[in-house]
């Protein structure tokens, strides 16, 4: 019995006396891409960035550091990090 996470997929593959079966369970669902930092923070309250970003801040102010953090979700948002971060939408 083998079993692979393909591109969101889980598939598992059962050989049956001399069959092959193949499950496939159901896909996440694609990132999706907001129009604007309301419409994220309904879905991410905090923002979204990517795995390994931190929050540019400027005087005494303290970095927000409980977004969300998933790759995919913020490549599709990139267009709302307007300080280039790596964090689309951060707020405390």
């Amino acid at each position: 019995m083998v079993s692979k996470l393909v591109r969101g997929v889980l598939a598992l593959t059962l050989v049956l006396g001399g069959s092959t079966v193949m499950v496939v369970g159901p896909a996440e669902a694609a990132p999706q891409k907001f129009k604007n930092c309301t419409e994220l923070n309904k879905k991410y309250k905090h923002g979204v960035g990517r795995k390994g970003a931190k929050d540019k801040v400027r005087g005494n102010t303290k970095p927000v550091t409980n977004f969300t953090v998933s790759n995919a979700v913020y490549d599709k948002n990139t267009h709302l990090d307007r300080d280039k971060d790596k964090i689309s939408c951060e707020k405390r």
